[in-house]
């Protein structure tokens, strides 16, 4: 028999969130790794609230939907509150019950500049690879390096010379004046973004298009493609190189790299810390026979590539393509946070995977 297309509201509702989300959901695992890590952070929040005053929105809570922001690819703080107003799945996970109201975004968005501050994703993220490290998921000895840009939130007509108002050439439009650069030689030591002043005009590799970018950095062990080391930096030709040698400080083992890290300079820093760089070759190289006759070096090579598998997660799922945040601090803060969302979701398919 045909039911009736009728609608009547209940007054009430005997069913949590809790019984809403299938027992083998993959955001369960992902909640009770990232509340471990959480948990261990109770010392850090009590050090960036006052003991007096009015309660703000609990630093667990934030985290757990600023994950929710990195996980299901939620372009806004707006958005992203408008999808706690009425997605079981999101309020189960952040902590929110059926009748908790949802914050406003700017008050989300005010609560969130707190954590910025305190550096509490690097802490967040030192706490999920404890997590791994619990887990036997790392790798102590061989390790991958690299670098990407991160697009700066700022346009090129904000590239202008330092100290100019301006680059228009006609006062048009304002708001988004018409602007030619033909002609005109834009250097990072004579023009400067208006928007975001700390981004660089910069480009990996000839003939691709300069662009305002930062650098993000990563390193990660061979293992299990986990990520232990991650920052972002201004973009420069030796940053990568630089940030390299300081993720890899205190470490033994092998460092694999592609072929931007084979220089003198690098390898023979590197070997002084104490590592073997298994960087890819180029013509001429800082490395030779007695490095890479060896079966590790063809391994490291082979498993190196692993890395982008990270870069491309940040940039598709995560907000790494072009981030919405300005200044190195920020977007500084934002790497290392996708980065330990990474991590989570690295983790719980390892763990769920069949023996």
């Amino acid at each position: 028999m045909r039911g009736e297309d009728q609608i009547q509201g209940a007054m009430f509702s005997y069913v949590s969130p809790e019984q809403r989300v299938p027992a083998d959901h993959p955001l369960r695992m992902i909640w009770v790794l990232s509340d471990a890590a959480l948990q261990d952070m109770s010392a850090l929040f009590d050090q960036l609230y006052s003991r007096v005053g009015r309660p703000s929105i609990p630093p667990e809570k934030l985290l757990r939907a600023l994950l929710l922001q990195v996980l299901y690819t939620i372009r806004s703080e707006r958005l992203l509150m408008e999808q706690l107003d009425y997605n079981l799945l999101f309020r189960w996970f952040v902590g929110l019950t059926m009748d908790d109201a949802v914050w406003d975004a700017s008050t989300f968005s005010k609560n969130r500049d707190r954590l910025l501050e305190g550096d509490v994703a690097r802490a967040f993220f030192a706490r999920v690879v404890a997590v791994a490290k619990e887990h036997g998921l790392l790798s102590n000895e061989h390790f991958t390096v690299d670098g990407t840009l991160i697009q700066a939130w700022a346009g090129q007509k904000s590239f202008v010379r330092k100290g100019a108002k301006g680059g228009a050439k006609r006062d048009d439009d304002p708001g988004n004046p018409s602007v030619d650069f033909h002609g005109e030689q834009r250097t990072n030591e004579t023009h400067q973004s208006t928007t975001d002043p700390q981004c660089r005009l910069y480009k990996k590799a000839k003939g691709q298009e300069a662009r305002l970018c930062y650098l993000g950095h990563l390193l990660i062990e061979n293992r299990n493609g986990l990520v232990i080391e991650a920052q972002a930096t201004q973009a420069t030709g030796t940053a990568e190189r630089e940030a390299a040698l300081e993720m890899a400080r205190g470490r033994r083992g092998t460092l694999g790299g592609d072929k931007n890290y084979d220089t003198r300079d690098f390898v023979h820093k590197l070997r002084k810390l104490g590592l073997t760089p298994h960087v890819a070759q180029k013509a001429p190289s800082a490395i030779d026979g007695r490095t890479t006759r060896h079966t590790g070096y063809v391994v490291s090579q082979r498993l190196r590539k692993r890395i982008e598998e990270v870069f491309g997660w940040g940039k598709t799922v995560g907000p790494l393509r072009q981030v919405k945040v300005r200044g190195t601090p920020k977007v500084d803060w934002l790497t290392v946070f996708v980065a330990a969302a990474y991590n989570l979701v690295r983790i719980r398919n390892i763990l769920a995977a069949p023996a």
